[in-house]
């Protein structure tokens, strides 16, 4: 076979291994397996994911800190599990890390809503809480920025975390007042990032859990959180509907450990 041919073959023969090689689909991992109590008491370990914020989970100094993050230590150390925690921005990604069972429970304040019933079991109420509007205050000059009641958000953005329970609120609102209130929804930053870009004039309002408005307030002295834009609603932690016993034994034992003297010191150390 003359040598120029062969060298054809060859190159040929680099060129479709190459192509084979590329269009391999990619190892995927193993899906999650969807785990209830028993499962989870068996592994010895509890899975949780919760936002990074001055109320559920964050670092201060040296220390990681937050009333969910507390709690739920206080959980696994009850009964013999080793915790991992997870700390996710996205309300979307939270959720799903429950639905795909990456996570067994989702221990961050949620808005229980009818909605957020459909894909999630709620423990007992952890909190009473409401949103709040996020504005600067009343500035020489700017007094038409200035949102003194519900009835003047009628074509104003409001800037809110991506598929969060608010965004029901604020459709309701609209009905309630009769008109228009625009929504921009955001998808990389969490409550405390909507303060801080409202405290720079990077946006003009912003909708927030109220605790957690209150813990960060100090940070940003041009904010306003006055104005509430829901009622006080109910809100708890979350587990996969698959997982009901892992339900029972988080609310048998909140039963109980919020009528501990421990319990009261972890809330007014976050609440009070």
């Amino acid at each position: 076979m003359p040598r120029k041919r062969i060298s054809y073959w060859l190159l040929a023969g680099i060129v479709i291994a190459v192509i084979l090689l590329c269009t391999q689909p990619e190892a995927q991992e193993p899906p999650a397996t969807l785990r209830d109590y028993p499962e989870i008491k068996q592994s010895g370990i509890l899975r949780a994911v919760t936002e990074y914020n001055a109320i559920s989970y964050h670092v201060s100094g040296d220390t990681i800190q937050g009333f969910d993050y507390e709690l739920l230590h206080a959980f696994a150390k009850e009964k013999g599990l080793q915790l991992e925690i997870i700390p996710e921005m996205s309300f979307d990604k939270r959720l799903q890390m429950i639905s795909d069972g990456k996570c067994d429970i989702l221990a961050t304040g949620t808005i229980i809503t009818t909605r957020s019933k459909h894909s999630l079991l709620f423990t007992h109420t952890l909190q009473l809480s409401k949103q709040v509007l996020v504005q600067r205050k009343k500035e020489e000059g700017k007094d038409s920025m200035y949102i003194k009641s519900q009835l003047d958000l009628a074509h104003k953005t409001l800037h809110v975390i991506k598929h969060s329970p608010t965004l029901l609120r604020i459709h309701n609102l609209m009905e309630e007042i009769a008109d228009t209130i625009y929504i921009k929804q955001v998808t990389q930053y969490g409550p405390e990032q909507l303060l801080a870009m409202v405290a720079e004039g990077d946006i003009d309002y912003a909708v927030c859990d109220e605790h957690i408005a209150k813990a960060s307030i100090k940070d940003f002295p041009n904010l306003d959180i006055n104005t509430d834009i829901s009622f006080t609603q109910f809100y708890a932690w979350g587990v996969g509907r698959y997982a009901p016993i892992l339900l029972d034994s988080l609310n048998s034992w909140l039963d109980t450990y919020t009528e501990s003297k421990e319990y009261k010191q972890l809330y007014n150390k976050y609440f009070n």
